[in-house]
């Protein structure tokens, strides 16, 4: 297998060669790991990297053409049009004609990590079934870094994802944020218990199976019920915690001694940051009913929060857009239900973008996770304007999940994910030819492409 970066090919119009400054062979090591192990090495980039003559698609600042990126130390360090851009001494130039450059996407909600065999209850810790209310749970904790469902997402320029629980409880336990390539788990997990989701669509009720085995909460009356029990004993601990630090600090003061600690409780530990608004809340509900429920709910304790699995809730996107909260929107393959229009679920992006809402799309899956540009890509099909879907699964989720300082775009600052493809990212016939995370070139291969090499023979 010859990489795309050392094999001149007149379908993608590409050079024959990496240069650094002038023309020379391919460095061996990028050639050797493209046969290395799903976890690669630590991720340290040594030498300047440009990438010259691509059509860069910003995000921020629109298009240019005959573009020119300078990734270095991790970082992008510039961007600009060919003639406007200083490439560093020694840095090693990329030939990138006809070819388009963009931002690593990010999926705003995978189960990436937590599971590799659907059928397989020994490869799965999307749930924790033993209690509704889970916040305590850490995604962080189960993934594994090895899943070789990894490297087939990032091979169509996924460089970060959102991993979260499954949906079978009302709080499943935190979410994290990672990026899809690594030495282990520690240098993928980027920013731990990021949001929490709290689930409200009905399915999360104990009613399964005969009358005799359900068991509490059955009813949507009850999940509610339970969640604001867990909400307001949350704030009991809170206020217990508060008055303990005031009876200490005033027996320091005053030479008394100290009080009795309250006894640590991990549920309602856990939701005290998002109580005081200081993290996100990702809402789910369905259908419209749900949803005003959840959100009554979310605005009872003063929740800061983000909507999803709204997919069924057309009747009242007029009073989803009075709520000022983005969206996560997707797959957007699912079927409409019988009272539906037969494009009530595909134009639900395009829908939400009129009425002035932060939409983010995500895949909800660890195995097609991959097929996220592709479901932006559908919803333009469906009136969501090109610019809108892409900055769907590049800009706005790094906004959401406040990591825009560092991802979303390119821009000079900001981490160096960028992905080289052969067209429009939105476009199922574009392949991707590379992807870079935090400037060092990842392998563009998966347990897929090395079957498919083997037995092609």
């Amino acid at each position: 297998m010859k990489s795309w970066l050392s094999v001149r090919s007149s379908q993608f119009g590409v050079s024959e060669t990496m240069r650094s400054g002038h023309s020379c062979p391919l460095p061996l090591i990028l050639v050797l790991i493209l046969f290395s192990t799903l976890s690669g090495p630590a991720l340290s980039q040594t030498t300047p990297i440009a990438l010259k003559g691509g059509k860069l698609l910003t995000i921020t600042h629109g298009i240019i053409d005959n573009g020119v990126i300078v990734m270095q130390s991790g970082k992008i360090t510039a961007v600009g049009s060919a003639g406007s851009v200083s490439i560093p001494s020694g840095a090693q130039i990329v030939d990138s004609t006809g070819m388009t450059i963009y931002p690593g996407l990010i999926d705003s909600e995978t189960q990436l990590g937590l599971t590799e065999i659907s059928a397989e209850a020994m490869t799965n810790d999307l749930a924790e079934p033993s209690d509704e209310i889970m916040p305590q749970l850490h995604t962080a904790e189960a993934f594994h870094a090895e899943s070789v469902l990894i490297p087939v997402a990032r091979l169509n320029g996924i460089t970060n994802a959102i991993v979260a629980p499954d949906s079978e409880d009302t709080l499943p336990g935190q979410d994290s944020f990672i990026q899809l390539y690594g030495r282990d788990a520690t240098e993928m997990l980027l920013t731990r218990d990021i949001a929490m989701p709290l689930n409200f669509t009905g399915d999360q009720r104990r009613n399964k199976g005969s009358f005799e085995k359900r068991k509490f909460p059955s009813t949507r009356m009850g999940l509610i019920a339970q969640l604001r029990q867990a909400f307001i004993d949350a704030q009991d601990y809170k206020a217990k915690w508060a008055d303990y630090e005031r009876k200490k600090t005033d027996a320091a003061q005053n030479k008394k001694p100290e009080p009795l600690a309250p006894k640590r409780d991990l549920k309602s530990e856990a939701l005290i940051p998002y109580l005081e608004g200081k993290k996100t809340i990702v809402l789910a509900a369905e259908s419209p009913s749900d949803l005003e429920t959840a959100v009554n709910l979310a605005n009872e304790f003063k929740l800061k929060f983000v909507l999803n699995h709204i997919a069924h809730s057309q009747p009242v996107l007029d009073y989803v857009a009075s709520l000022h909260v983005p969206v996560i929107v997707g797959p957007i393959y699912e079927q409409p239900k019988e009272d539906e229009r037969y494009d009530a679920v595909y134009s639900l992006p395009a829908q939400l973008y009129k009425r002035g809402v932060k939409i983010v799309l995500a895949s909800y899956s660890a195995h097609n996770v991959r097929n996220l540009p592709d479901q932006a890509g559908f919803a333009t099909a469906f009136g969501l304007p090109s610019d809108a879907a892409l900055k769907a699964i590049t800009l706005n989720p790094a906004e959401v999940w406040g990591i825009a300082d560092q991802f979303g775009s390119l821009d000079v600052g900001k981490t160096a994910n960028v992905v080289i493809a052969n067209g429009d990212p939105l476009d199922v016939k574009t392949d991707v030819k590379q992807v870079y995370i935090q400037g060092s070139a990842i392998p563009m291969t998966s347990r897929q492409t090395r079957l498919r090499d083997e037995y092609s023979k």
